[in-house]
């Protein structure tokens, strides 16, 4: 991403050796204000409210559960899902602070290669040490962009770090040991299709395009933001949380939503089909939103009735793109980016669970 660091003037050399210059804020933009946004929210969940008693009404064979249980259900996964991720989230917040303010300028960047796409494979390998998951990835990914660090380069570490994170590689050996092959492909799978969405983003015309408007005006605020380390260590702090909060707790609400408005028993009852397995392991996987430590466990429960192939989708699939972490990406992304980096992820991981089946 284009950015200056304090003291400097005009263009900065990367250690890739591209420069980068100066951007101005958005803020001439036409952007809708935070009551218009909460107004907009607002009417989203009441035409899902809504939508859920006509759905309950006009076809109630669909849900096998009463409207009340399964609001119940779709209430207590939400608040689970809020309260799993939130130390995940703060510690990221931490970290991506630790990188912006504390961390003197080159310490990173001095240990790089200069090849883009040799800096890509590096920052994908990231996450072995940061131990959080998706939703901590998130403001640290954010902290690597004000650092400086281009846009396919982090969109690199975003993607690669959910999966190659040591609690994540725990916790699948743990479930599924080395049977069927799955923990080795989600491992290699999650780096490659990490690594092929950074060199399709590289190939972008204009990589800053892919920020939203207030992303890059915060780039602005934090840049020239006065006082000592400490003063910015606190401005920083709360301008993160004030970003990400709100996606957290909507992704959480559209989480538990999910739970009351699509019939699971619909997506199991094809558990057996090769491929049809592996779509409705995605689709779940993209509903449920459950954290990438745990997840592996949550699979383990359809290794008896599903194919090995559409449990590496559901892992491959799950920390990416589910709607949690859709929601927490728009702080940083364009709509239109974050449908990219879903088709990307959706085929390759259709092309991945495919192949362990044929192999399995």
């Amino acid at each position: 991403m284009t950015r200056t660091d304090p003291g400097t003037r005009g263009s900065q050399r990367t250690s890739s050796g591209s420069s980068r210059q100066r951007y101005e804020p958005a803020t001439a933009r036409l952007e809708p204000s935070p009551q218009a946004r909460a107004a907009l929210w607002l009417g989203i969940g009441i035409l899902v409210v809504a939508g859920t008693f006509l759905i309950d009404w006009l076809a109630p064979a669909l849900f096998t559960d009463p409207l009340s249980t399964r609001a119940q259900d779709g209430l207590t996964l939400a608040i689970s899902v809020l309260i799993e991720s939130l130390p995940f989230v703060a510690l990221g917040v931490v970290l991506s602070i630790v990188v912006q303010v504390w961390v003197p300028a080159g310490v990173i960047e001095r240990w790089m290669p200069r090849r883009a796409w040799a800096r890509r494979a590096v920052l994908s390998l990231l996450g072995m040490l940061v131990p959080v998951c998706e939703c901590g990835n998130v403001p640290f990914a954010r902290g690597l962009l004000m650092r400086g660090f281009s846009v396919p380069e982090t969109l690199t570490f975003l993607i690669a770090a959910p999966i190659v994170n040591p609690i994540v590689i725990i916790t699948t050996h743990q479930a599924f040991g080395f049977s069927d092959g799955i923990l080795v492909a989600r491992l290699l799978g999650g780096y490659a299709i990490a690594n092929l969405i950074g060199w399709l983003y590289s190939r972008h015309p204009s990589p800053d395009a892919l920020l939203t408007d207030r992303f890059r005006d915060t780039c602005e605020l934090v840049l020239h933001e006065p006082g000592g380390k400490w003063r910015r260590t606190l401005a920083q702090f709360i301008i993160e949380l004030r970003a990400v909060m709100p996606a957290l707790v909507i992704g959480s609400a559209l989480a538990g939503a999910v739970q009351v408005l699509i019939p699971r028993d619909a997506l199991l009852a094809i558990g057996a089909n090769p491929a049809l397995s592996i779509v409705a392991m995605m689709a779940l996987a993209m509903v449920v939103a459950i954290c990438s430590n745990v997840d592996a466990f949550f699979a383990l429960s359809f290794a008896s009735t599903f194919t090995p192939g559409s449990i590496v989708a559901f892992l491959l699939v799950g920390p990416l793109v589910d709607v949690k972490m859709l929601a927490l990406m728009r702080t940083t992304f364009t709509w239109r980016t974050l449908g990219g980096i879903v088709v990307v992820v959706v085929l390759s991981a259709f092309a991945i669970g495919t192949a362990v089946n044929l192999l399995a």
